[in-house]
């Protein structure tokens, strides 16, 4: 046997011959090595770059929202700062690398999910603006659509960038209180009031807080699979800053981020 074939390579090439992997984008078989996605496509991956751009558009569009709460006179100081955001890719509905984030949340492909979630987990944990998350908290669902999908698109993503950040993840330190329509065919502003006041930090998340049972974060990450508008995380901001106070930092994470 080769020195550089382990057995587990011998073991996935059986499998392939009766089982064939393919790629997660082009559909193509993938080569013994390569995992979910072929060479080829991951060479031209639309990634963002956003990890180490303190200012780029996607968060643009999130301080965009966040201001205009600044401006109507509520939750935000002026000493609030600028809000951090990043994506590991660009999400465009009409090109094939949309089946990543598709996967992860229709498909039950929760390896796949990991394997890009690291990707994400890692580029961040190379650049400074995220070396001080201590908590990473992922976007919930409604428990009846917990029920229906078993799992939770978002806390897979969150479960692996923590793990590469080194920092908590705290899984119930916000709640969807309301089940929404779902925000794929809704205008902007029907994607912003279809989450508005639908999530909050639970009582007992608050209680712990309040008896110094739980450390206050300094520095949050909110994450989720895809940003579209940021109708969705401001809306979960917006509940997080109803209890921490602004010297605790929050940003975003996404898998996958609209817009180029």
């Amino acid at each position: 046997m080769r020195k550089d074939i382990s057995a587990n390579d011998i073991f996935t090439a059986i499998l392939d011959i009766l089982m064939p992997r393919r790629c997660v984008v082009c559909g193509r078989v993938l080569a013994l090595r390569e995992r979910y996605i072929c060479i080829s496509c991951l060479a031209d991956l639309p990634r963002t770059y956003f990890s180490w751009l303190s200012r780029n558009q996607m968060a643009d569009r999130l301080n965009d929202l966040l201001r205009r709460d600044y401006d109507e006179g509520w939750l935000w100081s002026s000493n609030e700062g600028y809000f951090y955001a990043t994506a590991l890719f660009f999400y465009d509905a009409n090109a094939s690398y949309k089946y990543i984030t598709r996967a992860l949340k229709y498909h039950d492909e929760l390896g796949q999910g990991r394997f890009f979630s690291n990707m994400l987990g890692a580029e961040m944990a190379s650049s400074a603006l995220y070396a001080d998350v201590d908590a990473v908290v992922p976007v919930p669902l409604h428990w009846m659509r917990l029920l229906q999908r078993g799992y939770n698109q978002a806390e897979v993503i969150a479960d692996e960038v923590g793990r590469c950040l080194g920092a908590k993840v705290f899984r119930n330190m916000l709640h969807r209180c309301s089940r929404t329509r779902s925000q794929t065919h809704l205008s902007l502003d029907g994607r912003a009031q279809n989450v508005a006041s639908a999530f909050k930090v639970p009582k007992r998340c608050i209680r712990r807080l309040r008896l110094k049972k739980m450390n206050v974060p300094h520095h949050i990450l909110l994450v989720d699979d895809v940003f579209t508008t940021g109708a969705t995380v401001h809306s979960c901001i917006a509940a997080l800053r109803g209890v921490f106070p602004s010297s605790v930092r929050i940003s975003v994470a996404t898998l996958a981020a609209v817009g180029r």
